[in-house]
């Protein structure tokens, strides 16, 4: 996958972080060709060892749907069943939205052992489109409503929305990128135009700001005590004080 430049984005994305009252919105949008080349091609080859690249895979069933996206695949006996609102996509089109994500969030973090019941296929871009403006206009309001327009300006002229499948990254806690703890709320959509072979990626979180006070102090405190010589006096006090605190 390859980043592809794009001026409206840089500067949509410069006012995608956005401080309110009790939270920061911190978003991005980007472009990314699908058209494989070296290291892409040798992953591509790796990844499907496991099935031909036209295989279909099974997804999680869409957030709208009013159902957990889990693996719904799984009977409560353990039997495999097939679940009549899973949705599905090829193995070549699976590999896309991973590489997408391993280049945006590269290099802290590995999507190589992702699979399809951590994507869903959205219903359509009016629900994206709603559900997106929602978040972020309930979360930012007028900070928001005035960028809303030149944001879907931008991303319809690089990837043709009325062209596009629509896939949201819905992983559990333990592989999300955004599961830190201060994490109100995130998205991730993957907008695909396969004639274009192109992805747009829109990621988006609410962070409070409430978290950063008390975790700033303890460094603080510490360069206190240490600078005032009473750290070896009451060192007993303050493995006891901030032991905890470090260790959460």
């Amino acid at each position: 996958m390859k980043l592809l430049e794009n001026s409206s984005f840089e500067a949509i994305n410069t006012q995608l972080t956005i401080e309110t009252g009790d939270c920061k919105i911190i978003g991005r949008i980007e472009s990314y060709s699908c058209k494989m080349a070296g290291e892409d091609k040798q992953m591509f080859k790796q990844f499907c060892q496991e099935g031909l690249p036209h295989v279909l895979e099974a997804l999680s069933p869409p957030q709208s749907s009013g159902i957990s996206p889990n693996k719904l695949s799984h009977s409560q006996s353990g039997d495999e069943v097939e679940s009549p609102l899973s949705d599905k996509c090829s193995r070549k089109t699976l590999f896309y939205l991973i590489a997408t994500l391993n280049e945006s969030f590269r290099p802290d973090y590995d999507f190589s052992r992702t699979r399809g019941y951590d994507f869903s296929r959205e219903p359509s871009v009016n629900w994206v489109f709603n559900a997106v403006n929602g978040s972020l206009s309930t979360a930012a309001g007028e900070a928001y409503s005035s960028l809303q327009p030149q944001l879907w300006e931008a991303i319809d002229n690089e990837i043709s929305l009325a062209e596009c499948d629509i896939y949201s990254y819905n992983p559990d806690l333990d592989s999300d990128p955004y599961g830190e703890e201060g994490n109100l709320w995130s998205f991730n959509y993957f907008f695909y135009n396969k004639r274009l072979k192109r992805i747009v990626f829109f990621t988006c979180r609410s962070v409070s700001l409430f978290m950063t006070p008390q975790n700033s102090s303890i460094g603080t405190e510490l360069d206190l005590d240490l600078d005032e010589g009473g750290f070896e006096e009451e060192e007993n006090m303050d493995e006891e004080r901030y032991q905890p605190l470090c260790a959460q």
